[in-house]
């Protein structure tokens, strides 16, 4: 069935790639308009796929209709692109440290503007202070939201309809004709250069491992260096741009061979390194559908699990973070689930320009009805623990949450851990059918490690995803994975 889907849906990411390539290498648009939206659709690739696709319920053939809409071939579409620095996360994937408007009219892109988020935060009247969450006037010493914070909440949707209300406040361009809001991580730039190969420009290397880096050194320090005025300072990262976009076109898209791509955008999107928002609602069910809008269900029936952290003044120290998530559950004497959600950092790096101690805003959001008890705080031999009453909480997308400020140095290991109880309706497991539990990932998070320790009190009989044969026939349910995607779990007693 999986297998299917891809199918179904790659002719779909074919004709978007050059609408994601825009979002990523936006800079470029000039050389796509050597490339007519006739030469995309005789594709032999696609052609083949929209073949398959009616032999297959007209499903491949529905998401075709889509295409005309996205690119803008019955009305111009306005897109706002928002680049979210994963070396700085945020809850809505990172820092958006630039941001680009680029309208398609009858397939053909054009670039309305591009700049930095301070450019634009720059411009805001100073009689306008929306009050920003609590935790960034706290931490940032900010005395209004800006839009470059806005993506505040872990679910991409309601976080770009901030951004749009940010945006619009700050008198962003084409404000008002925002059609789709999409987000792409510097992990998106990472995965094309890898295909592409390194590149050389102005005597600068930039390769797949280090390119996040470079640039950032580049437009903070390097530029100095080379004596270039700070006003010239980005023109590198156009430079990137235009020269990765040139190899995609040699490689790819002059030969039609857009094969080799596909499974690369795809992991990209269902990874969340590449997440759209549709303001029209009928668009918004189908992105929603293909699981690629970065949302948090409201509705839940079972357990729930999503650790968010948001960099709060530690430059871009996530670079340097490895985190793994263990996820333990028991059952009390009193007939109530006490759940314990741990997260482990390492900090591998050490102070320099872009790295210092991290700092993180943390949050749990858990299933409604939850009960803090306390919170855990490990820093090398020393521990801490928090009193319920000194944790902030709160309700959000359907969920409860459950919140504290985190710091670790460079070099060190620690790990924050949240204990609570459990609502009573999951007190019920086994009663009434099968525990299941979903664990989402942060929007623009790469690999972080998941263990799963469920100890209950009945004997499991099956399980989704299976444990190693070895734990079969027992109450427990133990499971080591990643959080590269939202993962599922269904047990049965």
């Amino acid at each position: 069935m999986q297998r299917n889907k891809r199918k179904k849906i790659y002719i779909f990411l074919g004709m978007i790639f050059f609408l994601l390539c825009m979002g990523v290498i936006v800079w470029t648009y000039q050389f796509v308009k050597h490339i007519t939206p006739e030469q995309i659709l005789e594709n032999t690739f696609i052609q083949k796929q929209i073949k398959i696709g009616n032999t297959e319920k007209g499903i491949s053939k529905d998401i075709f209709a889509q295409v005309p809409t996205l690119l803008g071939f019955d009305t111009p579409k306005t897109y706002l692109f928002l680049f979210l620095n994963n070396t700085e996360l945020r809850p809505g994937g990172g820092f958006i440290g630039s941001y680009a408007v680029v309208q398609f009219d009858r397939g053909n892109p054009h670039i309305l503007k591009v700049e930095g988020t301070e450019t634009l935060d720059g411009n805001t009247p100073e009689d306008w202070k929306p009050t920003p969450p609590a935790p960034l006037a706290k931490y940032l010493g900010v005395d209004r939201w800006y839009f470059r914070d806005s993506n505040w909440s872990p679910d991409f949707a309601k976080s770009s309809e901030k951004t749009l209300e940010l945006y619009r406040a700050e008198g962003g361009l084409l404000a008002d004709n925002i059609d789709v809001v999409v987000g792409v991580t510097p992990s998106v730039l990472e995965e094309v250069i890898g295909i592409t190969g390194p590149l050389t420009i102005d005597g600068i290397t930039f390769d797949k491992e280090h390119l996040v880096e470079t640039l950032e050194y580049e437009v903070e320090f390097g530029y100095r260096e080379r004596g270039i005025p700070q006003s010239k300072r980005k023109d590198i990262i156009s430079k990137v741009m235009k020269e990765i976009f040139t190899k995609l076109v040699e490689q790819s898209v002059k030969s039609l061979d857009l094969a080799k791509y596909l499974p690369v955008i795809t992991h990209l999107m269902d990874e969340k390194h590449i997440i759209l928002y549709a303001q029209d609602a009928q668009l918004q069910t189908y992105l929603r559908n293909e699981s690629w809008t970065g949302e948090t269900p409201t509705q839940i029936e079972g357990d729930y699990l999503q650790w968010v952290d948001a960099n709060l003044a530690a430059l871009k120290t996530d670079h340097a973070m490895k985190r793994s998530l263990n996820y333990h559950l028991e059952k009390q004497e009193q007939g109530t689930y006490l759940a314990s959600a741990t997260m482990n950092y390492t900090h591998t790096g050490v102070f320099d320009w872009r790295t210092s101690r991290y700092l993180t805003y943390a949050r749990v959001f858990v299933p409604p009805g939850a009960r803090i008890s306390s919170a855990i705080i490990k820093n090398g031999e020393k521990t801490t623990i928090i009193n319920a009453s000194q944790i902030d909480q709160g309700e959000e997308l359907g969920k409860k949450w459950f919140s504290t400020y985190y710091a670790l140095e460079p070099g060190q290991q620690g790990s924050l851990t949240f204990i609570y109880t459990l609502p009573s309706t999951i007190a019920t497991i086994g009663e009434n059918g099968p525990y299941t539990l979903l664990i989402q990932k942060q929007l623009g998070t790469t690999a972080n490690g998941l263990t799963l320790n469920l100890l209950f009190d009945k004997n499991i009989v099956g399980a989704e995803p299976s444990e190693e044969q070895e734990e079969w026939g027992n109450t427990t349910y133990t499971v080591d994975t990643d959080l590269t995607v939202d993962r599922k779990f269904t047990i049965q007693f």
